[in-house]
């Protein structure tokens, strides 16, 4: 299995590389060469198959022979066992063909853990092979950075640092990054957004003498491992309503593109996915290409589901290169478009073969709350604000007859003041998190400037490599 860049200009790679690797020297995003393809029987021959073993097999598909499969076993086992319930991501009906799969069983309570944790152990093998070190730089809106911290935290051969917008995380999100005291780990609050966030972590992988001097890596979707791991569970809940045999749609409430993603991949892999209906907050960008063909950025809106408070979507280039035919240059050129004029200028005909399968649906805070409020009092069901969108999204689009399962991305515990809002119930931290409040926190300040991250940067590493 072999990987190129969305923009045609960066060297051909094997999967321990692209893990490594993260962002494509060419300011790409590393895909397939080819898509893996399963038959009927090969995927009926999944069904029933515990989750770490599935999510093995699947991302032995993706792997290749950089990775054989006892290996990825073994790491998908580890990585499991850090989950509270037995089946990892389990599903739970909430009404006629209306399905939630439990992505925040997790060390730290969000859907990032499922990759996460795996993510962390592959980083883990292939470094001892090769007897290297790196160091991570993330981005989060609120979940990525303290699941890549729990994931990457006292790890000998990996130093992260991750930055945040400034208050403009949830305080749980917030202090489950910044409480993690290990020597390789480093915390900075940027004076921003998160997408002024993304954009300094592209920067510093684009400064080529820093880029070396770190051994940068990522851990953000951006880093094509980060998706592969996030295939299996799109997998594994088709596969328990009946497929290949039934069709099933998706709603995923998103904002860097990355879940949706993966969703999209588990169908060009042969999974019958009817639909995907993508969930927005106020920050609907997505919700307005996918009416409209308007991928337009306006500034970003704080609101109750801070994971998705993001603009700039990075994963929706892989998808654009797809529906441009896999041209490199015409995706690179459509993004440098995108980042000179806010617009991104999408061909009709692109457009509309998103629209054939995509479908979007805005929830502003309003219909956020009314939403948590709905849901409990219908099927005494507690779901955080970015759940409820996507659960929102599927009672809204998902087509009659079809089962449609609804992402729930993060524990409603994470969220403790909007649930109250809502429905007046304020659901406690789980004790793995319950002394959350009185731990030490450590993090630096830093404004949206590229050569003040930098520093604070190296000064994690340096600590850990005198």
């Amino acid at each position: 299995m072999r990987y190129v860049s969305t923009r045609g200009r960066a060297p051909v790679r094997d999967f321990a590389d692209v893990l490594l690797a993260g962002l494509a020297e060419d300011g790409g995003l590393y895909v397939p060469e080819t898509w893996p393809e399963l038959g009927a029987a090969e995927w009926r021959a999944l069904a029933g198959l515990p989750y770490a073993e599935l999510s093995a097999r699947i991302l032995s598909l993706f792997a290749g022979e950089a990775i054989a499969l006892p290996t990825l076993r073994a790491l998908s086992e580890g990585a499991c066992a850090s989950f509270d319930h037995p089946a990892v991501v389990p599903l739970v009906q909430i009404d006629h063909n209306l399905f939630v799969c439990e992505l925040f069983h997790g060390p730290t309570l969000a859907f990032k853990d499922v990759a996460l944790q795996m993510l962390g152990r592959l980083f883990d093998h292939v470094l001892e092979a090769r007897g290297a070190r790196v160091g991570i730089v993330g981005a989060t809106s609120g979940d990525t950075g303290s699941a890549a911290i729990a994931a990457c935290a006292g790890r000998e051969r990996i130093d992260i640092v991750i930055l945040h917008p400034r208050g403009r995380t949830s305080e749980v999100q917030r202090r489950q990054m910044t409480t993690v005291l290990a020597p390789n780990v480093g915390n900075v609050a940027v004076e921003g957004s998160f997408d002024d966030c993304q954009d300094l972590v592209k920067a510093m992988f684009a400064d080529r003498p820093f880029r070396a001097e770190m051994r940068l890596s990522a851990v953000n979707s951006i880093n094509w491992a980060r998706i592969a791991a996030q295939v299996p569970y799109y997998v594994a809940s088709a596969l328990a309503l009946g497929a290949p045999d039934r069709e099933v749609c998706f709603a995923v409430p998103t904002g860097n593109f990355g879940n949706v993603l993966a969703a999209w991949v588990a169908r060009r892999m042969g999974l019958p996915v009817r639909g995907l209906l993508v969930g927005s907050n106020a920050n609907d960008i997505l919700a307005r290409f996918l009416a409209a063909n308007d991928m337009s950025q306006t500034k970003v809106t704080p609101t109750l589901s801070p994971s998705m408070d993001i603009q700039v979507s990075s994963n929706f280039e892989r998808l654009l290169f797809e529906l441009l035919g896999r041209d490199g240059a015409a995706t690179a050129a459509t993004m440098a478009e995108f980042r000179a004029s806010g617009r991104m200028p999408v061909p009709d005909a692109a457009w509309r073969q998103a629209r054939a399968l995509f479908s979007g649906w805005r929830c502003d805070d309003a219909a956020t709350l009314a939403e948590i409020g709905r849901l409990h009092a219908a099927a005494g069901y507690i779901a955080d604000p970015h759940s409820a969108i996507g659960i929102a999204a599927a009672r809204a689009l998902a087509p009659k007859g079809i089962p449609t399962v609804a992402m729930a991305t993060a524990h409603p515990a994470k969220f403790p003041e909007a649930i109250a809002r809502a429905c007046g119930v304020t659901p406690p931290l789980p004790a793995r998190l319950a002394t959350l409040y009185e731990r030490e926190e450590r993090y630096a300040t830093a404004p949206n400037d590229l050569a003040a991250v930098e520093a604070l940067v190296r000064a994690t590493v340096a600590r850990n490599v005198a």
